[in-house]
């Protein structure tokens, strides 16, 4: 059973003003991997973690067409490393976008001032730690 708990939704929802922003590792349908920095990762629910996708670029295309996505949090002081796998799904309009860009942090809405950004929700099946030590799985 996967239940992001309120510590994690804490760090991870206040990663970029914590200077601890998350990374998105992605997969072209190919299997070429791609990692993002992405400020605007938070907590969608107990078992989904979403973010802004302004750029519309690489980490995009491979979520769409390769659905296998890791979101890494890292917080060197504190010595957390927390890996979330799970299953993206894009939401380019509609209540889901429209919610997600609403919980967004402002630093990065501000770099989209159009609102050409869609929602990602990544559905967790594993939380792991750096050293592969599984904290919560699905099955």
């Amino acid at each position: 059973m996967i239940s992001i708990t309120g510590d994690m939704q804490e760090k991870i929802d206040n990663a970029l003003v914590d200077g601890a922003p998350c990374f998105v590792g992605t997969a072209s349908k190919d299997g070429k991997p791609q990692i993002s920095m992405k400020g605007s990762v938070l907590v969608y629910d107990d078992e989904t973690l979403a973010y802004w996708e302004r750029a519309k670029r690489s980490a995009l295309t491979n979520v769409q067409d390769n659905p296998q996505t890791i979101i890494f949090y890292r917080n060197g002081p504190e010595r957390i490393n927390w890996r979330f796998h799970g299953t993206a799904t894009v939401h380019e309009s509609g209540e889901v976008r429209d919610d997600v860009m609403s919980r967004t942090v402002q630093a990065e809405l501000d770099r989209d001032p159009e609102r050409q950004g869609v929602a990602v929700l990544v559905k967790i099946d594993e939380i792991t730690e750096l050293s592969g030590n599984v904290l919560q799985s699905r099955e």
